[in-house]
């Protein structure tokens, strides 16, 4: 069974390029996809780019062409629970489009991606990981320790926690406090990214399951854009040790 994995921004594939064990590369829309063996399993891995739209695509090409079975999103994410810090990693055990909805009384409310309630209702919102699965990744991750992020890192001296939860998805890239409070108030989110959730719209049409792991390079809040560029490259790491982990058992 082949395993896609997608990753967003060129830090994030490096940390996992390097690890490849590199078959042949395949081009298609300007994308590169390389196909090989990663931490014992066969994989085709692509980076998506930026996106609700291009994560949607990359993960049709993925299924359609690859015959993936599987996809896995490694990368980073905006931190929204305050009990998180930088370098924490979220694996989402649900994923939520929070941008798509409706709009009443200048007020959007969000609902599930593709439906609405006056035009294909649904009782569904968002996208859950199976229990099975997380029950094989937990037993995969137990005595698994991050190594603690340096202060310029922003470290705060001790391992990075693990830790599954609700993970926000929209085509914004979130620097204010008091949208991050409200995404975490009214979702109960941990984390919020770019493409997870449409990932997960795709394979569930498909029936294929995706997981999610996010490691947190800021903390979307008025700095996040300044946290971001400063601790990306040491957080991408992070979701690549949790892969070496995770992909054995998928």
């Amino acid at each position: 069974m082949t395993i896609a994995i997608q990753c967003a921004i060129p830090q994030e594939l490096a940390a996992l390029r390097v690890e490849l064990d590199h078959r042949e590369t395949v081009e298609i829309a300007h994308l590169r996809f390389d196909h090989g063996q990663l931490f014992g399993r066969d994989v085709v891995l692509v980076g998506t780019g930026i996106g609700k739209v291009n994560a949607a695509m990359v993960a049709t090409l993925l299924i359609d062409r690859f015959a993936a079975r599987q996809i896995v999103f490694s990368g980073v994410a905006g931190g929204l629970d305050p009990a998180l810090a930088i370098g924490d990693v979220v694996i989402a055990e649900r994923l939520v489009q929070h941008d798509f909805g409706w709009f009443d009384d200048d007020r959007l409310n969000p609902y599930q991606a593709g439906h609405l309630p006056f035009f294909l209702p649904t009782e569904a919102f968002g996208y859950d990981l199976r229990p099975e699965t997380r029950a094989r990744i937990e037993a995969a991750l137990a005595g698994l320790e991050l190594a603690p992020m340096t202060a310029a890192a922003g470290g705060e001296g001790r391992p990075p926690k693990i830790v599954f939860g609700t993970v926000l998805t929209g085509d914004q890239y979130v620097n204010c406090e008091a949208t991050r409070a409200r995404l975490h108030g009214a979702h109960g989110g941990h984390a919020v990214e770019m493409e997870g959730a449409a990932l997960a719209q795709v394979a569930e049409m498909h029936g294929v399951e995706c997981v999610v792991i996010r490691a947190l390079s800021d903390l979307a809040g008025r700095e996040s854009r300044f946290d971001f560029t400063a601790f990306v490259d040491a957080v991408s790491g992070s979701s690549a040790k949790i892969l070496a982990r995770v992909l054995p058992v998928l």
